[in-house]
């Protein structure tokens, strides 16, 4: 059993606790997911199945989409609304100033991951530091907000939707934009809608998976690789790259799926040019 199921996540369920039904329901082991969502979060979760836990880090480091709800004039220690209240304060800027300052977050920014993170520190989590009341310091780093889009707004609430890389904490950018509006805010509500090519149409709660339904949900692992060209090989060269050789190929360099003469995905190959000429060699091996 090989492929990804995209999982809509509900809330109350850890990522950790979606692989464990899912690997109860299928009867195998084999199972990563691809990127934790807070528990009351809810949306797309990529979880990977056999020879597919091969992507895992290529699909956690992919590009994301969420639609998160903000709630102006309130801070919280976990900066979403389930925390614990830091300050309260009558938000006091019209809809253009608050549509000014979501908008603003577009591009590269720096973010200070928040205290509740799975980020380690010293070989602890920071949210273990956070719950034993300690403040550890924390170094901003760089992501990139793609793009925003304002869905709803008005002076005590918004909804936007948020394209961004991986390692973007929502939570985090909503306390940001409270902060430049000057009475604070949190988030309110997160939906993941995408992970990589992966979307919420195509997901499938926990509890409506089983046995009989899970073929009609399965990802075949080269649908991820869609973009790169296809080409077929011969026996010689597929018996190659599965053994880590390279083998010569009339090709432009660059990324392929490769496949052998039956159909079958071998792997994604990697044509370089090499002691003057084009070869190619296995870059991700599904084939054994």
């Amino acid at each position: 059993m090989n492929g990804i199921i995209v999982i809509n996540k509900e809330k109350g369920y850890t990522s950790h606790d979606v692989v464990a039904k899912l690997r109860r329901i299928l009867n195998t082991r084999k199972i990563g997911h691809t990127g934790t969502l807070d528990p009351e979060a809810t949306g797309v979760l990529p979880v990977c199945i056999g020879k597919a836990t091969k992507i895992c880090d290529m699909i956690l480091n992919s590009q994301k989409e969420y639609i998160a709800g903000i709630k102006f004039g309130i801070t919280t220690d976990t900066q979403d609304i389930f925390g614990n209240v830091i300050s309260q304060k009558e938000p006091c800027a019209s809809i253009e100033e608050i549509k000014e300052a979501i908008l603003s977050f577009e591009g590269e920014i720096e973010q200070i991951p928040p205290m509740y993170s799975a980020i380690k520190v010293d070989g602890k989590k920071l949210y273990e530091y956070a719950r034993s009341g300690v403040e550890v310091e924390r170094t901003s780093r760089k992501v990139k907000i793609e793009k925003i889009e304002i869905c709803e707004v008005s002076k005590e609430n918004a909804l936007i939707k948020v394209s961004c890389s991986k390692g973007t904490y929502i939570r985090t950018l909503c306390d940001d934009i409270g902060k430049k509006l000057g009475f604070g805010a949190c988030m309110e509500s997160l939906v993941r809608t995408k992970s990589s090519i992966f979307d919420i149409e195509k997901s499938i709660k926990i509890d409506d998976l089983n046995l009989d339904n899970y073929k009609d949900y399965i990802i075949n692992i080269d649908e991820v690789f869609l973009d790169y060209e296809k080409i077929v090989v011969n026996d010689e060269i597929k018996m190659r790259l599965i053994n880590g050789a390279k083998s010569t190929l009339d090709k432009d360099e660059g990324k392929y799926r490769v496949y052998d003469k039956d159909g079958n995905f071998i792997c994604v190959g990697k044509v370089i040019f090499y002691n003057k000429r084009n070869v190619i060699v296995s870059e991700k091996l599904f084939y054994v």
